[in-house]
């Protein structure tokens, strides 16, 4: 694992990446995988055998080439009829919100390098089980999906936290469950699969432990102060702590600090009004 250190710097590297390439996210990505996941479905029943196994993430015959594999395996369909129209509404629901919250690049970069370790947890499985076990569906790349919802709004609809922790509670018992049979590879492939939500959370996961060990309380916000630690910071002024834009990048952009969020936090004036307050 990581150290936190690591996956901080990790997180700020995508959070520059994000605001400095503001057009390579791909708006509406969950219409685009939820219908191709609706398309191959019909397909697949007219499809020899039901399936389309060509598209499945396979580490062996990734290996003698077949490198579409890497990312097709996402848009095969984890299941049928009335199950997979509740599920991909579901998780069209959950990527729309994300992508609101986030700006399209930022969750795009989520959803594909979701996707990419996924695809590497399952070659560094083979290699180290000797077992091939192939991928059908996008099942950790929709779990990152819900975790990210979960930790941004942990009330929503039906307290999103303790069905997080229960899932959580699930990937941790089949990581020990492979490593009670000695499969090391599949005992690893969870945690790396799912790497993409430890960087894009360890600012919050740091912030949270800091509180447990200092055990104080919020302090409001003294706006001077802020505007001074940003102005230290190099390069900007004024950064939004939802999407990364600086007034270096935008200066047409207006930028406000939010009363309402614990600690000293900028955003633009797309989402002064429109973010997820602090509350560490």
């Amino acid at each position: 694992m990581l150290e936190g250190s690591s996956l901080k710097k990790l997180n700020e590297a995508v959070e520059r990446f994000c605001a400095l390439h503001p057009r390579l996210g791909i708006p509406g990505l969950m219409r685009y995988i939820v219908g191709a996941n609706a398309v191959i479905y019909l397909l697949s029943l007219f499809a020899r055998g039901g399936s389309l196994n060509f598209l499945c993430m396979d580490p062996a015959s990734v290996l003698r080439g077949e490198l579409w594999r890497i990312v097709t395996y996402v848009l095969l369909p984890t299941n049928g009829g009335i199950f997979l129209v509740i599920s991909l509404f579901f998780y069209y629901w959950l990527g729309e919100s994300l992508e609101r919250l986030w700006g399209s690049t930022k969750f795009t970069v989520y959803y594909v390098s979701g996707t990419l370790l996924t695809a590497l947890a399952s070659l560094l499985a083979y290699l180290i089980d000797g077992i091939s076990v192939p991928i059908y569906g996008a099942v950790y790349v929709n779990t990152a999906l819900f975790l990210a919802f979960a930790l941004n709004y942990p009330d929503a609809m039906v307290n999103m936290k303790w069905l997080a922790a229960l899932e959580g509670i699930l990937y941790a018992l089949s990581v020990v469950t492979a490593i009670a049979a000695r499969m090391w590879g599949q005992a690893l492939m969870p945690i790396v699969a799912l790497l993409n939500l430890f960087v894009f959370f360890t600012p919050d996961f740091l912030r949270k432990a800091d509180r447990v060990k200092a055990h104080t309380r919020p302090q409001a916000v003294q706006f001077r102060r802020a505007v001074k630690e940003q102005q230290r910071q190099k390069g900007y002024h004024h950064k939004c702590s939802v999407c990364g834009r600086t007034d270096t990048d935008y200066p047409d952009l207006q930028f406000r600090y939010c009363s309402k969020c614990a600690g000293y936090h900028c955003f633009c004036e797309d989402h002064i009004f429109n973010h997820t307050h602090f509350t560490e």
